[in-house]
């Protein structure tokens, strides 16, 4: 059951080194498609809301789909993908070559999560989402690099090239060693898993996931400038920083996927403490080169963890239609992404970039109490569960098993 789950993962490394690869190659694919950079960077809201808007409906329809065949064809489509971004003459090709991606990506990290848990069972279902988001978590930490390291060697067009041969070679990897046999016993309907949006403790893990990322990325999104502007450090530093704070997040990684099977809203409220806290004395403790590297530490290791911590989360709050709550969970994490810049840009804007840390850490702070909240919504539901099932029981008339 290993073999599928890495194959799974290695695929998931370079969807996610599509999705974040543009944000090192801005610069250059401005300057060539005649744009700002600005305008460019409008390439990355269209891909993080086409995710949020498009992803569970298509996630939906399409949870029936034989999940080799499944994979197959968004690999084959992530490669047609970026060979058209390499050959984009202008941005509105660009921007084709981003959205058609971004239909597929929240199929796949869905789908891909829901085959790894159906593979292991549920109980372990953190650890095998963990072993997928392995390859989610090393593209920030090496495919990005690489990507960038190409693009300065060669130029934008030839990361893409790249990136657009690993995905087809990938799809036939998948083609000769990824089980063929149906995973699932019988199909989702679309209705039973559109019903678990009728229930209000998935929608409170959805708000919970969206505040998350909110607070999340309304620091991450600038952290480079933090820690050039604040910190004193050059570009070369800056990056070595970055690649350094996303390689402790597979430490993260790996304890979160852990702790998520044992309590998911436990985990999730001690990760985004966890965060908060390193979020808050990041500005304070900036100067002192040791106390950064740990406060960054801290960050790095709660962050990579909340990423398993919030899917495995939302997966478990509807074990009817699991693919269809990851899916939820991933329209909720982006639209964070896309508030949390924009909340981190006023509060730059309107009090300054020293207190971008701490206006994070408040937000992060309220997603603990909204964690800790549905805690206790979860454990009166299923109290009063239990007594109503008492009183069923209780109410039901004696009759020999003939009759009953």
């Amino acid at each position: 059951m290993l073999l599928p789950i890495l194959l799974l993962s290695a695929a998931g490394f370079t969807i996610l080194t599509t999705e974040f690869l543009i944000v090192g190659l801005l610069p250059g694919l401005a300057r060539d498609l005649d744009v700002t950079v600005s305008q460019a960077g409008l390439l990355v809201t269209l891909f993080a809301f086409t995710v949020a808007a498009t992803g569970p409906l298509l996630t939906a329809l399409m949870a029936n789909i034989e999940r080799k065949r499944l994979f197959i064809g968004v690999l084959i489509l992530f490669g047609l993908s970026n060979a058209l971004a390499m050959a984009a003459p202008n941005i509105w090709v660009m921007a084709v070559a981003r959205f058609v991606p971004a239909l597929a990506l929240p199929v796949f990290w869905s789908l891909a999560s829901a085959t790894a848990v159906e593979l292991v069972g549920p109980a372990h279902a953190g650890r095998a989402i963990s072993l997928v988001a392995f390859g989610i978590v090393a593209a920030t930490v090496f495919g990005i690099p690489i990507g960038v390291l190409i693009s300065d060697a060669f130029g934008w067009r030839a990361a893409f090239g790249v990136l657009s041969a690993v995905a087809f070679a990938k799809a036939l990897l998948l083609w000769i060693t990824f089980p063929s046999t149906r995973i699932q016993s019988e199909d989702v309907k679309l209705v039973t898993q559109l019903r678990i949006l009728r229930k209000p403790i998935v929608v409170g893990h959805v708000l919970l996931s969206l505040l998350v990322f909110t607070g999340m990325f309304t620091a991450y999104t600038y952290l480079a400038d933090m820690l050039e502007r604040l910190a004193g450090f050059n570009g070369q530093v800056v990056g070595w920083t970055m690649m350094a704070f996303g390689a402790v997040g597979l430490i993260g990684n790996t304890v979160g996927g852990r702790l998520v099977d044992r309590s998911p809203l436990g985990a999730t409220a001690l990760f985004s403490a966890l965060m908060a806290a390193g979020l808050a004395v990041l500005v304070p403790v900036i100067h002192s080169h040791g106390l950064l590297a740990a406060a960054l530490a801290v960050w790095g290791i709660a962050q990579a963890a909340l990423f398993i911590v919030c899917h495995v989360r939302l997966m478990k709050s509807a074990p009817e239609a699991p693919a269809f709550a990851a899916s939820l969970n991933i329209s909720g994490a982006n639209i964070g992404i896309g508030l949390g810049a924009v909340v981190g840009g006023r509060v730059i804007d309107t009090y300054g970039l020293a207190t971008l840390g701490g206006a994070a850490a408040i937000i992060v702070a309220v997603s603990v109490g909204l964690a800790i909240a549905l805690m206790a919504a979860s454990r009166g539901n299923r109290r009063g569960d239990a007594t109503e099932d008492v009183v069923v029981t209780a109410a039901k008339p004696a009759c020999p098993d003939a009759v009953c």
